[in-house]
């Protein structure tokens, strides 16, 4: 269906500074709150400290989200579907990876009280924690609810409320950190399971994006109310974006994948009585 008449978006952004006060303190306080307890973590146990890397990983993350929400990306988000387009991939995909990569579930057990490290344990090894947390379930809801967003009047519906615009905005951040963390996290993930399990899921999520995208392009079973030239060009962003993403993601996977140590325990005994039984 041809929107090119129609107006990119049903509302219009808040501008000035209160519109985009907020984000930034709450942006700036979680740095300093990450920051806060590396230091914390430096002082209880200096051998172990925090990885500087990760700390890196969190600050660029919230670099990134900065971008994507504040001007000019922020404005031009609300008024073109371009700009909405590339607010997702910083919002869904980047941002994510980055505070993932970050280690934050590693960095609370290392600072929380001893009584608060085990509640929180016992949170990450409960059966819903490790349900959400299992790669095809993370990959349906953020790989799977783009389908839903676009494809439904679901778009249209957020952006014409300010309030379902920000929900909007959370879900692509909480659903892109748990399929990042699913499928390349450093932080213990109890459900997680072997290297070719979640190769498979992040091989769905790439040709799940790509489908997605070339629907997108070529205006079939799409819902959105914006100039075709915008969808289209949205389309390649969520293409090729998409695409650095996930290689992104799985050399984050590679580079975080570490033999399993049972293995080479049970090598290393067999070691042995083979060499007797040889004699």
């Amino acid at each position: 269906m041809d929107h090119s008449h129609l107006p990119a978006h049903g509302h219009t952004a808040e501008h000035g500074l209160a519109g985009w006060l907020l984000p930034a303190l709450v942006l700036a306080a979680a740095a300093c709150a990450y920051l806060l307890l590396t230091r914390r973590a430096r002082r209880r146990n200096p051998a172990l400290g925090q990885n500087r890397w990760r700390t890196a990983g969190f600050l660029t993350g919230t670099v990134l989200l900065a971008v994507a929400l504040l001007p000019p990306v922020g404005p031009f988000a609300h008024e073109d579907f371009r700009g909405h387009m590339a607010q997702h991939m910083l919002i869904g995909m980047y941002a994510p990876l980055a505070f993932v990569l970050s280690a934050p579930v590693t960095l609370l057990l290392r600072t929380l009280p001893a009584a608060r490290a085990r509640q929180l344990t016992a949170v990450l090894h409960s059966p819903p924690a490790r349900v959400v947390t299992h790669p095809a379930v993370a990959l349906a809801l953020s790989t799977g609810s783009l389908a839903v967003l676009y494809f439904t009047p679901l778009y249209n519906a957020t952006m014409a409320d300010p309030t379902a615009h920000r929900l909007l905005h959370t879900h692509f951040l909480l659903s892109g950190c748990l399929f990042a963390h699913a499928i390349a996290g450093p932080d213990p993930a109890p459900s997680r399971p072997g290297v070719p399990a979640r190769l498979v899921c992040l091989g769905v999520a790439i040709a799940a994006h790509a489908v997605i995208a070339q629907l997108m392009y070529g205006g079939f079973w799409v819902d959105i109310h914006a100039p075709v030239d915008q969808v289209r060009a949205g389309a390649e962003i969520m293409y090729y974006g998409g695409d650095i993403a996930e290689l992104l993601l799985a050399a984050a996977l590679v580079a975080t994948w570490r033999p399993a140590p049972r293995r080479t325990a049970r090598r290393a005994a067999a070691a042995p009585r083979r060499a007797s039984s040889a004699v």
